[in-house]
């Protein structure tokens, strides 16, 4: 009579995230995209584009894995793996941009840089150590077999 209330809410928790995640590949593209930057070192731009691209990528790949029925191919475990694969890839480069936050030393350290977004590293590590939990959860529910 009731659905499995786990599995339900395990389902939601996914999808809350998968927009979250959406939410942190846009706004790290449109935070670093801009000509002033905030932190003490700058980021690469192939770093840049290495998250956002895999960031769209899979989205697009696990939002298709997560609407398509299962016994399709689109919902197989192939199109899951690859999604998984591509979030850890967009997960790994967020942490890796944080490291324009670490402290310098020296004489010629670059002094901390403000955008106007926060003040300090906050918003950056709140969204991308959130990132790399949400893809453990998504990496979770897919071996699990919650989505």
């Amino acid at each position: 009579m009731f659905p499995d209330l786990p599995a339900v809410s395990a389902t939601v928790i996914v999808y809350v995230l998968t927009g979250l995640a959406a939410v942190v590949v846009v706004l790290t593209r449109v935070r670093l995209g801009r000509p002033q930057k905030a932190g003490r070192l700058e980021v690469g731009r192939s770093l840049l584009n290495l998250h956002t691209g895999a960031g769209g990528l899979a989205l697009v790949v696990w939002v298709t894995f997560l609407v398509a029925p299962e016994s399709s191919t689109l919902g197989g475990s192939v199109v899951g793996l690859a999604a998984i694969g591509l979030w850890w890839v967009v997960a790994l480069a967020g942490l890796l941009i944080l490291v324009r936050w670490l402290p310098s030393r020296g004489r010629h350290a670059a002094e901390e840089r403000s955008d106007g977004w926060s003040q300090g590293p906050g918003l950056s590590v709140l969204a991308h150590v959130g990132m790399l939990v949400g893809v453990g959860v998504f990496t979770w529910a897919y071996l699990t077999q919650v989505v």
